[in-house]
């Protein structure tokens, strides 16, 4: 038993008195525990997933994702088509920000603009290269006039980004004002973020108190707060060794349904060792990707396929996979001219870093691939790094390989391959991190984005997905089983395949009476503590 479960294992069975809950502040208010503290708070410069999470509880998107995955109104009502180059979104009346003001097309169009500014370093901006014009009709219609045809675009914009107030600059780094189901009250920074309810949300008044989304970086202590009461749920951030723990125990509400969140290894394709393609395939064929998921995971994960799930409508199954075989590993190795110096002795063939977090789970994981690959010959030097950290090096071209996590719906819809193999799409245009350059796959990924009708899109992004999975840019690990952990008097839990922590707004505690806060003319005071810009870590 590792060390993190066995405390945790002690302290439910054997510290009764030192688990007593927690008197709560209010007893309506629901505390939520994730590992991580938002990096940003303005939702146009999210690149990580506590900054998604507090902007999808916050603000709204013009479009959603359905149950099947297929983007819906939101806060626009209906998107028209009238040829291949123009859309026309239509938004809802009477839609209200948190300070009273009413949406109207001019906040639309300040949004889209400004992630289209270089100057804002968005990591949207790539997803809306082919926007020739954003122009507002009247105070509720929006055309987009794109300069060729992207049969993708309706997807881009289901939160990529969701809908700031005209004029908002740079106030929302500290004082995020949006149309969600959330008013922002007050960031203590790398503690916890405050949120009260909107009754004037557009979607229906949540049906709790408010949130306290409390960050709780320890996996092991996630579950001992839990446990005591001091937090009432987790989403998707317990090691499955606590979820198993807290299961075993009784007492708790454990929600599983099948998620699309990748883990998976990148490599800098810049880097003279890594570029060699030989290279890449020795570490994939090293990992054995099954036992991470059995055992690793408890069963709470699916071996992955490439960066698309299975639930995506364009999935190509029938791709390059790699299998648990250290020999053809070695044989790799040895083509590539690392052959091994001492036979069965320690000497390594060749070193490699790599770029993790420093979550407990992270260096678990990490663990088992450097054990992995030390049975080939490959000694790995693991380098744990705090999330904000580790992205700004990642972002930066500072790594080997690094090892992270894609989240939500962002990868539903094809157009991800756009935004991660592209060449044109390395930082800060998109999200090429490893600097993937591929002739072929451009082409295949640029006539996807331009053909206007599914078979065709399907056919080319197959075809794109084949080749990227021969060329081992990443290796995929694993998706995610969604699994969110409560305590047993919470009410209305579910998480859809996104993980989209909008749904928290349907939860409710038995037995607390909810008294409807009064709508606000002005906004909530509260700021983040942190200097100008981006809160400190």
């Amino acid at each position: 038993m590792r060390i993190g479960t066995a405390l945790l294992a002690c302290a439910l069975a054997a510290v009764p008195t030192a688990c007593a809950p927690a008197q709560p502040r209010d007893p309506g208010v629901v505390v939520v525990a994730v590992r991580s503290a938002p990096n940003r708070l303005d939702p146009r410069l999210d690149n990580d997933e506590a900054s998604v999470r507090i902007a999808q509880l916050v603000f709204s998107p013009l479009l959603d994702f359905g149950d099947d995955l297929r983007p819906r109104p939101a806060l626009a009502e209906r998107l028209d088509m009238p040829d291949q180059l123009t859309y026309i979104v239509h938004l809802r009346r009477g839609v209200r920000f948190h300070d009273g003001r009413e949406l109207t097309s001019r906040d639309v169009v300040y949004t889209f603009r400004s992630v289209l500014d270089p100057a804002l370093s968005s990591p949207f901006r790539g997803a809306y290269k082919l926007v020739h014009s954003i122009t507002a009709l009247d105070d509720y219609t929006v055309e987009f006039k794109l300069s060729e045809p992207f049969a993708a675009f309706p997807t881009q914009l289901v939160n990529n980004p969701p809908v700031v107030p005209d004029g908002a600059g740079t106030s929302l780094l500290t004082r995020p004002i949006g149309t969600g189901p959330y008013m922002f009250v007050r960031y203590d920074v790398d503690d916890q973020v405050v949120l009260e309810p909107f009754p004037q949300y557009w979607n229906g008044a949540p049906k709790n108190a408010g949130l306290i989304v409390k960050v709780v970086p320890d996996d092991t202590m996630r579950g001992l707060e839990l446990r005591k009461g001091s937090v009432d749920l987790v989403a998707n951030d317990l090691p499955p060794d606590i979820v198993h723990q807290l299961e075993l125990s009784g007492g708790f509400h454990v929600t599983r349904n099948p998620g699309l969140d990748l883990s998976y290894l990148g490599f800098n394709m810049r880097d003279p060792v890594l570029m060699d393609r030989r290279i890449r395939h020795a570490v994939g064929f090293a990992i054995d990707r099954q036992a991470i998921v059995q055992y690793l995971r408890r069963g709470l994960a699916n071996v992955a396929f490439g960066l698309l799930p299975p639930q995506a409508w364009v999935f190509e199954r029938s791709v390059f996979q790699f299998s648990y075989d250290p020999p053809r590993a070695k044989q790799l190795l040895d083509e590539a001219g690392y052959r091994d110096p001492d036979g069965d002795g320690p000497a390594p063939r060749l070193q490699l870093s790599l770029r993790i977090s420093t979550s407990e789970e992270a260096r678990l994981q990490a663990a088992v691939v450097q054990q992995n690959l030390a049975k080939i010959g490959i000694a790995l030097d693991v380098r744990a790094s705090e999330l904000a950290t580790l992205f700004d090096d990642v972002g930066k071209g500072n790594f080997q390989i690094f090892s992270l996590q894609w989240v939500g719906g962002g990868l539903v819809d094809p157009d991800i391959l756009r935004r991660v193999f592209h060449s044109d799409q390395v930082p800060p245009s998109g999200f090429n991190r490893g600097h993937y350059a591929n002739a072929t796959v451009d082409r295949l990924i640029d006539s996807a984005t331009n053909a206007t009708d599914e078979e065709s899109r399907r056919s080319f992004y197959g075809q794109a997905q084949k080749v990227i999975a021969e060329d081992a840019p990443y290796i995929p690990l694993w998706n995610r089983t969604n699994v969110l952990v409560s305590r047993p008097d919470l009410r209305g839990l579910h998480l859809n395949p996104t993980g989209d922590f909008s749904a928290l707004r349907d939860v409710e505690k038995d037995g607390a009476t909810l008294s409807a806060a009064p709508a606000r003319s002005e906004p909530p005071t509260g700021t983040a503590t942190a200097g100008a810009g981006r809160p400190t870590r």
